[in-house]
């Protein structure tokens, strides 16, 4: 739990830059320590503004768990969703079995088992620091250019229900990409989706079974492309981030994106690289898969015609209010990839 002088401190740089996420920046790097939430630092300020103090007063009895506590205790989850009970309840400096109950009756969160798919290795970590250390950098000098970063992806969606993990979680109230088996030969769609702090491009679903480059090519110049001008008419220059996927590394997707996107297009071999084996680096997977499949096999999948309605159903459930909560949580695991030296996010 933060002292005194830590709360003083934050309420002190809430005032001077009037920036949240900042001053969790700033903390972190002063202290060494994760920082409180958003909800908590406001908090201080308005008890400062109200009584003149950061302290908190006395209160009679003994009060059902504070919403603040468990506020502390979900980001924790999402965050840091392998850590023990009793590690959570140490660094959080809450009573263990006020941890377990918050977890299991109040956020409802379950325990599942992982499957990791990629281990981080030296040299990825490397990349992986400086890529953060570039982003950051980069939002420093301009407030929007997180916010005109377009992040897509492509998903494999079975009629069987299977699904490809590529996330690791323990405790969630959502069980995204889990590995599970599946009847041979199971009908399945490719989906692609994009991702911006304000809206979601898609789902554009891929008739052809295989993804290969002229398939993701003629998806690019037919679908995505055309729809930039609008955007960017808006926004301004949008940046295009993709994965280091086969089909993404085709001679012709590389061109097309040099003369469409030239200087801000992110990935393998782009002008900004794309560091390997980093799914927890973009909200395609740390927040967008998981939640949209979660939606769709929510209920048994009857045929293909039905999965397609489920996805485009699934799809149409994400609000503004989850983009910006994602964007948040992206600059947040970008300065602990930085603070890390380019470790995987969701093990602090």
């Amino acid at each position: 739990m933060a002292t005194p002088q830590q709360k003083a401190q934050c309420v002190i740089w809430l005032v001077q830059t009037e920036s949240v996420i900042t001053v969790q920046r700033n903390f972190r790097r002063q202290y060494d320590s994760e920082p409180p939430t958003a909800k908590t630092i406001r908090h201080w300020l308005k008890s400062f503004k109200e009584t003149g103090s950061v302290l908190k007063a006395k209160s009679p009895g003994r009060p059902r768990t504070s919403e603040d506590v468990v506020e502390q205790i979900r980001v924790s989850c999402v965050r840091s969703p392998n850590k023990s009970f009793a590690r959570r309840s140490l660094e959080l400096g809450v009573p263990k079995g006020t941890v377990y109950d918050v977890v299991r009756k109040r956020l409802h969160l379950r325990a599942y088992k992982l499957q990791l798919l990629h281990e981080i290795k030296p040299t990825d970590k490397i990349k992986r620091c400086e890529f953060a250390i570039d982003f950051l950098h980069r939002i420093d000098d301009d407030g929007n250019f997180l916010k005109n970063i377009l992040f897509s992806d492509e998903a494999t969606f079975h009629v069987s229900g299977t699904v490809n993990r590529h996330n690791c979680r323990i405790w969630g109230a959502e069980h995204p990409h889990e590995v599970i088996q599946h009847q041979p030969d199971s009908p399945k769609v490719n989906v692609w989706c994009g991702l911006m702090e304000d809206r979601v491009i898609g789902p554009f679903i891929f008739v052809e079974g295989t993804i290969n480059g002229d398939i993701y090519y003629k998806m690019l110049t037919e679908y995505v492309f055309p729809q930039m001008e609008d955007i960017e008419a808006e926004k301004g220059l949008v940046f295009f981030q993709q994965d280091g996927a086969p089909p993404h590394y085709s001679n012709h997707v590389r061109a097309a994106l040099d003369t469409r996107f030239p200087g801000r297009w992110i990935g393998r071999a782009g002008p900004i690289s794309w560091p390997p084996r980093s799914p927890d680096l973009t909200p395609m997977d740390f927040f967008f898969w998981g939640h949209v499949k979660n939606l769709v096999y929510g209920e048994k999948i009857q045929d293909i015609n039905h999965l397609q309605e489920r996805i485009i159903a699934a799809v149409g459930t994400v609000t503004p209010d989850m983009l910006v909560n994602t964007w948040r949580e992206l600059e947040y695991r970008l300065d602990v990839c930085r603070a890390t030296n380019g470790s995987h996010v969701e093990v602090y």
